[in-house]
């Protein structure tokens, strides 16, 4: 029942930023952003202790794929509410929301426990980190793609830039490279804490994790670079982003597939 909580709330915040951008509302526009910030804000708490109860288990950690989505709509959902305080990325916060929403089912409406894994607090903070710095690229790849959809409707003359839903391409971009620049400072913060803290990286066969984890690092380095020195846009930008992010994919799912379907084995 709390993920149905948290699915209304999200979605009532997503229809409540969406209304308050359209003209034809704009005397109730306060009064629709108020409702939005606060359902929103209390679909983030409740969504909270959920993830919360979920991972943090009395043996250890409950690491499923489903805690590591339901973890990526809560950061969705909390990227649109600080999107929100800008009025024209109200159209974008709407959507991210939606699909926070939906990533937030993915623990079901099932109130069994499922044990967790007996892991030292260091294995424990290295892997919360991971999947903090995950789950905040993950948002951002959906931030890139909206950029990208939005490149071509431009180059293409087909968007209507008088749209109130549609924030203008460069404020997309400049969320994006906050994501980008928050999520690169945990992915960063992720690898040297592996480093510092699991042993046997052979024997535990995350040889492969580790090398894909550096090389999605570099790419992100380089894009942020890019942007700093060089000031990367447009296309060039999206599209290495999303490079990045597709060998986190490969890093990260990629390990848990072959580590627990295929050799049967845990992070641990």
């Amino acid at each position: 029942m709390s993920q149905i909580t948290i699915l209304l709330l999200y979605l009532l915040a997503a229809i409540a930023f969406a209304m308050s951008r359209l003209p034809r509302h704009a005397a109730r526009s306060q009064l629709l952003l108020t409702a939005a910030f606060a359902s929103a804000l209390v679909g983030l708490g409740f969504h909270a202790e959920i993830l919360y109860s979920a991972i943090r288990q009395a043996d250890g950690l409950n690491l499923s794929i489903a805690s590591a989505v339901s973890l990526i709509g809560f950061q969705l959902a909390l990227i649109s509410l600080i999107g929100g305080i800008e009025p024209r990325l109200r159209g974008m916060s709407s959507g991210l929301l939606a699909l926070g929403a939906i990533a937030a089912l993915a623990l079901g409406t099932s109130t069994e426990v499922q044990p967790g894994t007996p892991l030292t607090w260091q294995i424990q903070a290295h892997i919360l980190i991971s999947m903090f710095a995950y789950g905040l690229l993950t948002a951002g790849a959906i931030v890139a793609v909206y950029a990208l959809l939005l490149d071509r409707r431009l180059r293409s003359g087909r968007f209507a830039s008088g749209n109130p839903l549609f924030a203008p391409l460069e404020t997309t971009e400049k969320m994006l490279f906050g994501v980008a620049a928050a999520g690169f400072a945990g992915l960063l913060l992720a690898v040297v804490s592996g480093f510092a803290f699991v042993d046997n990286l052979f024997a535990q066969h995350l040889v492969h994790k580790t090398a894909l984890s550096l090389l999605a690092l570099t790419l992100f380095g380089v894009l942020l670079g890019g942007r700093l020195f060089a000031g990367w846009r447009s296309r060039r930008a999206i599209f290495l982003y999303l490079w990045g992010f597709l060998i986190l994919c490969l890093a990260y799912f990629g390990s848990r597939f072959i580590l627990e379907e295929l050799l049967g084995r845990t992070w641990g």
